[in-house]
C-alpha cells in the first residue's frame, strides 16, 4: 500500500524548467542564441512587473514583452512582435527565419516574430 502512495505523490508533481525550452524556432543558430539572451535578460529584469488586465483572471508581463520588442527592433530592425504570458494561443503570419516560441522559468511562454 505504501508503494502506491509514493507513486501518486510523484504523479502530482509539476516539472519546472529552469532553462529556456525552445519549442519552435526557424532562426539561424546565431540569431537564435542572441534572441534567447535578449528574452532571458528581459524576463529576469521585469519578471515581477505584472499588469492585470480588467475582466481577465490572467496576469500578463507587459514590461517584459515591451523590452523584448524594443531590443529586437534595435538589433534586427523593426517591426518585431512579442507575446509573454502563461496561457495564450496565437496564430500569425511572419517573415521566414524570424519565429521563436519558447518557455522560460517554468510555464512562462514567450513568442517573438517579425512581420
Amino acid at each position: 500500500m505504501e508503494e502506491f502512495a509514493d507513486i501518486k505523490e510523484d504523479e502530482n508533481k509539476k516539472i519546472l524548467h529552469t532553462y529556456p525550452l525552445v519549442r519552435v524556432c526557424d532562426m539561424s543558430e546565431e540569431m537564435k542564441t542572441e534572441t534567447i539572451e535578449v528574452i532571458i535578460t528581459a524576463c529576469d529584469k521585469f519578471g515581477t512587473d505584472y499588469y492585470v488586465l480588467q475582466f481577465t483572471p490572467n496576469y500578463f508581463p507587459q514590461s517584459s514583452a515591451k523590452a523584448i520588442k524594443q531590443m529586437l527592433d534595435k538589433k534586427y530592425g523593426s517591426p518585431w512582435n512579442a507575446v509573454v504570458g502563461e496561457a495564450f494561443g496565437i496564430q500569425m503570419t511572419h517573415q521566414s527565419s524570424t519565429l521563436m516560441y519558447m518557455f522560460f522559468g517554468g510555464n512562462l511562454g514567450i513568442c517573438v516574430w517579425k512581420i
